[in-house]
């Protein structure tokens, strides 16, 4: 049986705990001072504690920046690209501690959600700008007035005198010969010229068998500067006019026409061959040969700019007889222009003694001087 093995070996060990029980307060008083009043043995405890905490380490001082260069003049912000606002992997592993401050600022700065813009200002409305008048149109070249030219094509200023002298009124009688349509006639023609030293009127009639008979008018005053028409007319089988009207600048036609503009000086058809003779009788020293003298021009239904040249003295042979007489040609411009060809003579005041007309299809009349008597 097991009970009688297992009680002394019980005992043994109830025995051996005792001891041990009983030994352990002289260890430790053994390991003290001894006291010599106490002998009775003492029961000495001791609490436990967990280890004091290692100290934290000592914190790393931050890598003094190196120096930086002196700042050069950067150049214009260029506008960067959106940034992510997540911080980069090597800021989220590194301590602000450790971190440069230059590396943990631009960190914020990535870190910063991007500002948005500003928006833009509406733009001010400009002021509209103030209404301006329109160029004035060219001026017309028919406009202008009397223009003398010098033998060496140097033009005078416009503002320079050119005195007249009117020549006696006078009928002079022409025999005219010419051709319309190829076919040749025979006519008579009479310059009447009549003025008070007020006004004026120059009457040209020509009359020819089978051809009919054409009469050209022109009225007006006398001034300093010499004839001043007022109303020109051309009739034959009908009447055309022309009225002018120097203070609106116009010349105005019947049957309607539209207007043309005129200035100062202008002449018509007729009284254009008055104001020359009136010209070289006052000072004929101005016009040498080679001299150009223009005029504005009206007709029946137009308005145009007629330059005469100065030609030498010729002798002609008239039905009056030999005449010298100073030749004047009117310059054509263009094809179409009528050419007029006269011929005036100092001894009768630089009235014409000679007139031929010449069309462009070749019809032409030519007037030469056959008498001449007071009107």
């Amino acid at each position: 049986m097991r009970t009688p093995v297992l009680l002394p070996l019980t005992a043994a060990v109830l025995a051996a705990h005792a001891w041990l029980l009983w030994e352990l307060p002289a260890w430790s008083s053994a390991s003290a001072s001894p006291d010599p009043t106490r002998n009775a043995p003492a029961f000495t405890t001791r609490s436990i504690a967990p280890p004091p905490a290692p100290p934290p380490p000592a914190p790393v001082a931050a890598p003094v920046p190196a120096p930086r260069p002196q700042a050069r003049p950067r150049p214009a912000p260029v506008r960067a690209a959106p940034v992510p606002t997540e911080l980069p992997a090597e800021a989220v592993e590194t301590t602000p501690a450790e971190m440069p401050q230059e590396t943990l600022a631009a960190a914020r700065e990535q870190a910063a959600p991007p500002m948005p813009e500003p928006a833009p200002e509406p733009p001010v409305p400009a002021e509209p700008p103030a209404p301006t008048e329109p160029p004035p149109p060219p001026r017309a070249e028919t406009l202008q007035g009397v223009q003398l030219v010098t033998p060496d094509g140097q033009p005078l200023p416009a503002d320079t005198p050119l005195p007249v002298k009117l020549p006696a009124p006078t009928r002079l009688a022409f025999d005219v010969t010419g051709q319309a349509k190829r076919f040749e006639y025979h006519a008579s023609a009479e310059l009447l010229w009549q003025h008070d030293g007020q006004r004026y009127q120059v009457r040209q009639q020509i009359k020819a068998f089978l051809v009919g008979t054409r009469a050209q008018t022109s009225n007006g005053q006398v001034t300093d500067a010499g004839l001043v028409p007022q109303r020109f007319s051309d009739q034959s089988r009908s009447e055309k006019s022309a009225e002018f009207d120097f203070v609106a600048e116009q010349a105005r036609f019947t049957p309607a026409a539209p207007p043309a503009p005129i200035g100062a000086g202008a002449q018509d058809r007729i009284s254009v061959f008055l104001q020359l003779s009136a010209m070289l009788a006052a000072a004929p020293e101005r016009y040498p040969e080679g001299a150009q003298i223009t005029f504005t021009t009206v007709g029946s239904n137009d308005a145009e700019r007629w330059t005469f040249r100065v030609h030498a003295t010729e002798t002609l042979e008239l039905p009056l007889g030999a005449l010298p007489a100073l030749r004047l040609e009117r310059l054509p411009r263009r094809a179409g222009d009528q050419q007029a060809t006269l011929w005036l003579a100092p001894s009768l005041g630089y009235l014409p003694a000679r007139i031929r007309l010449t069309q462009a299809n070749g019809d032409f009349a030519d007037l030469r001087l056959q008498a001449h008597a007071a009107p």
